[in-house]
């Protein structure tokens, strides 16, 4: 939705990098509606990418039943909204994430509680 302003509008924006004690990266995990959004992480942008799957994620979402399920060779990627494949061995930021950028992963054959989301 539009804004048109009866006067200018300018001001200084409050998320900026700099009021942060890391870059914050959005992560969501699609087809699972237990989580009605992405999470808001400040992550080191020196954080290797595989540390998400394996020392991250799992305090947000471990306690989803279809988290142990997951195949991390077949999950799929997107960064802000289109189809991308990260270097897990490679940082966060040799990845190309800056600050707010927003990442979600697909398992394919996971989709919710008993299947809730297909």
């Amino acid at each position: 939705m539009s804004v048109v302003a009866i006067a200018p509008y300018e001001f200084t924006p409050q998320d900026v990098r700099e009021n942060f004690p890391a870059p914050l990266l959005y992560i969501g995990w699609e087809d699972h509606l237990m989580f009605c959004a992405p999470f808001c992480l400040p992550l080191p942008p020196d954080t290797p990418f595989g540390a998400l799957s394996a020392a991250v994620l799992p305090g947000i979402y471990g306690y989803h039943p279809d988290w142990a399920r997951i195949d991390w060779a077949k999950v799929e990627w997107k960064k802000n909204g289109q189809p991308w494949t990260p270097d897990p061995a490679k940082s966060l930021a040799e990845n190309g994430l800056v600050h707010k950028d927003a990442i979600r992963f697909r398992t394919p054959g996971l989709t919710g509680i008993k299947g809730s989301f297909s």
